[in-house]
């Protein structure tokens, strides 16, 4: 088949979606594809796999004034890109993409006015699931248990110090603040009790930066579990042990930061109950292929699932590969899958 594999993008995740098309590639030509690399902040343009890749040098937190320099010239490009010549002969399109125009229901969009199949969920399931404020509300409204939060929108009159005083009377401290639409932690920030009011504003406004809606959510001390769900089967779970600190981009990404125990050490019960409220939340936001249902299990063994991905990471430290493996499904066995599935669904 002709695939094209979009990759690359607008999002602070441009780097890790890179990162995931640097792996996705080699197992899609072993499948024997015939595939293009397309970024689409380059428009129409036929551009080589080695300057799309050029961008993927260090794995650093995005900075604002990389991402800025990037959209001033790229949003008409994602338009043009996918109305161009470039898909014209294209059979199916494999989303490398992750975070905002990858997402949040965008591209998925385009690729359907186009009539070009494409591997993930469709449009409203990509749209609600990225949005962490709706998406919590669904799972909620499912009797999914997730962690207590508030929202805030740029547009109101904001005083970090009543929202300061908001967040420890209904949330409490710590807490974690961060934008409404990212993902992989940017603008992430956990706040302790003695954070200072300057540290508590400068942490609001940080996750402004990336959204133009933020909120604060219920830390939850525990373990860390992640499952994968692929078509509509609940693969092995995976606790996620960070070396030091928490999990955030640098322990995301940087081999030996973090350790995985797949399948992880849980209770026969608990793992069932676990993979169950993962498969209820991945149909209660109408995924489908695949997503990765991420969770904190308290330490009184409570289980609040925090938000689902609908385009998981497929870099060399990806979850959704390593529990493929417990089940002993190479990586290109896992493409092949999501592939035959997406081109299959309605």
């Amino acid at each position: 088949m002709n695939v094209a594999l979009i990759i690359g993008g607008l999002s602070a995740e441009r780097e890790v979606s890179l990162a995931s098309g640097k792996g996705i590639l080699p197992a899609l030509r072993e499948l024997g594809h015939n595939v293009k690399v397309i970024d689409p902040i380059y428009g129409d343009k036929e551009v080589s796999e080695e300057i799309i890749f050029k961008d993927m040098v260090s794995r650093e937190y995005p900075t604002l004034e990389k991402l800025e320099s990037i959209k001033e010239t790229s949003y008409r490009n994602v338009l043009t890109c996918i109305n161009s010549r470039l898909f014209d002969d294209v059979d199916i399109a494999f989303i490398g993409l992750h975070g905002k125009f990858g997402e949040d229901g965008r591209i998925q969009t385009l690729l359907e006015m186009r009539n070009i199949k494409y591997t993930g969920s469709g449009v409203f399931s990509s749209a609600i699931t990225l949005d962490k404020d709706i998406s919590k509300i669904i799972l909620k409204k499912n009797n999914i248990k997730t962690p207590g939060w508030i929202t805030y929108y740029k547009h109101q009159p904001l005083d970090t110090k009543k929202i300061r005083q908001d967040a420890e009377s209904s949330i409490g401290f710590p807490c974690v603040i961060k934008p409404n639409d990212e993902g992989s932690t940017v603008g992430l920030t956990i706040a302790q009790s003695d954070i200072s009011d300057e540290e508590f504003s400068n942490a609001i406004e940080l996750a402004f930066s990336y959204s133009d809606k933020v909120i604060i959510e219920q830390y939850i001390k525990g373990r860390e579990l992640t499952v994968p769900v692929i078509g509509n089967e609940a693969f092995p779970v995976i606790e996620i042990k960070p070396k030091d600190g928490f999990y955030d981009y640098e322990h995301k990404y940087t081999k030996g930061m973090t350790e995985y125990i797949c399948p992880a050490e849980l209770e026969s019960e608990l793992e069932r109950y676990t993979k169950e409220v993962a498969l209820k939340a991945h149909n209660s936001l109408e995924c489908t292929v695949y997503s990765r249902v991420d969770f904190m299990l308290s330490d009184s063994n409570e289980l609040y699932c925090i938000e689902v991905n609908t385009l998981p990471g497929m870099t060399e430290t990806s979850l959704v590969p390593k529990s493929a493996k417990a089940l002993n499904i190479s990586f290109p066995e896992l493409i092949d899958q999501l592939i035959k599935i997406s081109l299959n669904k309605k």
